[in-house]
């Protein structure tokens, strides 16, 4: 199994994934999109202000996440840091679009509400099957 190539193409094809927070000690999963930035290594989602995800990443920055797949059992799956980002979902609309075309009806109704976070992580586990699992660190 080519580890990076196998993360790379999961993360580029995979367009949601369940993004776990915790504060005090209490769990809390929702189902986000994203965009991965392999330039950066960076993984974005946007959200919108104000609402319990962003209090809760005030709270406690530590994030967990499973890329969620539609077909099979692959998917990626990582604990990081989240941050909001200096960017704006105006900044990579293209990006999100690219990879899911009706992102941009709510980037169009929505997008000044919206505030772009990202997450940055170090190694992720990379599942294909239940035969073909690696830790990759990037």
């Amino acid at each position: 199994m080519k580890t990076k190539a196998e993360f790379l193409r999961i993360m580029a094809v995979q367009a949601e994934m369940a993004l776990a927070t915790s504060v005090d000690n209490v769990p809390n999963v929702r189902i986000v999109n994203f965009y991965f930035s392999p330039d950066s290594n960076i993984l974005y989602f946007a959200t919108y202000k104000g609402n319990d995800k962003v209090k809760e990443i005030a709270a406690n920055e530590r994030i967990a996440f499973s890329t969620i797949p539609h077909g099979g059992n692959e998917h990626v799956k990582a604990k990081g840091i989240a941050a909001k980002s200096r960017r704006t979902i105006f900044d990579l609309a293209e990006k999100f679009v690219e990879k899911i075309p009706d992102y941009q009806n709510t980037i169009d109704a929505a997008g000044k509400s919206l505030v772009l976070y990202e997450i940055k992580f170090d190694t992720a586990v990379v599942t294909l099957d239940l035969e073909h699992i690696r830790t990759i660190k990037l």
